[in-house]
């Protein structure tokens, strides 16, 4: 049965620094709250992988937690850039992060395949792109049945996947509704799992569920935490709407280092201006 805990205890006790994380979410469930208390809680030399980096990769690059993003398409939705990511790869700061690209079809390919236990992806993909130049993890094998040339990649196995969900019963079986995309794949593919929720019922089977709805049973989550409005400014199904000015916002507020700090300290680490400055002069005098 996964443990009831806090947020600060769930991320205390599952995610550590050197690990392999994915906060997964895609437009709909993005686990911002965790992001949140992993920056709060200073983990270093993380592996980011996500479908879709947006804001909150954005922010804990920003941030110096990351030192590899595997992804599909990064951006802010419908506003932009990621900045601090760009910053990164670009200027090498607050630190370099490498990166390995990946179509949207590859990485959900990636996710079933882990899901399933297995070491690698194969699928029709890839055919008259250039991302193999580029990635060294995209190859190709030919099908030992019709000699077809297919192409594949190494599953997606995240130490912790975390991810945002509607409800979650006493015993920790998690209810997701609206779009799910990746999640099911995600905690599936995972060592171990956190699902944050809007809210913890008694029990999900004397619910009405609608036909757009997926359980995870709780052996196969560890810790879940009530976090209302632990996905905002990403959206909720049936709980509230995606918050577009925050994003739009975004943009400005991430294309200045000096901003960007602000912003942080003020919004995220609730500390005294200067403390994140000071945390960037360390990490590249370690450097």
């Amino acid at each position: 049965m996964a443990e009831h805990l806090s947020l600060e205890a769930a991320v205390a006790a599952h995610v550590r620094d050197g690990q392999t994380l994915a906060l997964e979410g895609f437009t709909h469930l993005i686990p911002f709250a965790a992001g949140h208390e992993i920056i709060r809680q200073g983990r270093r030399d993380l592996t980011l992988i996500r479908m879709t980096p947006d804001v909150l990769y954005d922010q804990m690059v920003g941030m110096g937690l990351v030192k590899k993003m595997i992804f599909s398409y990064v951006g802010n939705p419908g506003a932009g850039l990621l900045r601090r990511t760009r910053d990164a790869i670009e200027n090498g700061w607050p630190q370099p992060i490498a990166y390995e690209e990946h179509s949207h079809a590859a990485m959900a390919n990636a996710y079933e395949a882990g899901a399933a236990g297995l070491p690698c992806a194969i699928f029709r993909g890839y055919r008259g792109a250039e991302l193999a130049r580029v990635n060294p993890n995209i190859r190709t094998i030919t099908c030992p049945f019709t000699h077809e040339e297919l192409a594949a990649i190494p599953s997606n196995r995240p130490d912790v996947t975390i991810i945002h969900a509607q409800k979650a019963d006493r015993q920790g079986n998690v209810l997701i509704e609206g779009i799910i995309g990746i999640q099911k794949e995600a905690v599936l593919a995972a060592k171990t799992a956190i699902v944050t929720v809007e809210e913890v019922v008694d029990d999900l089977r004397a619910l009405n569920l609608s036909p757009n709805a997926c359980v995870l049973p709780h052996w196969c989550i560890a810790a879940v935490a009530r976090v209302p409005g632990g996905a905002h400014p990403s959206y909720t199904s049936g709980y509230y709407i995606r918050d577009n000015a925050d994003y739009i916002a975004w943009d400005e507020i991430s294309a200045d280092r000096d901003r960007f700090h602000a912003w942080m300290e003020e919004n995220v680490l609730n500390v005294t201006p200067g403390v994140f400055a000071d945390r960037v002069a360390g990490l590249r005098s370690a450097a």
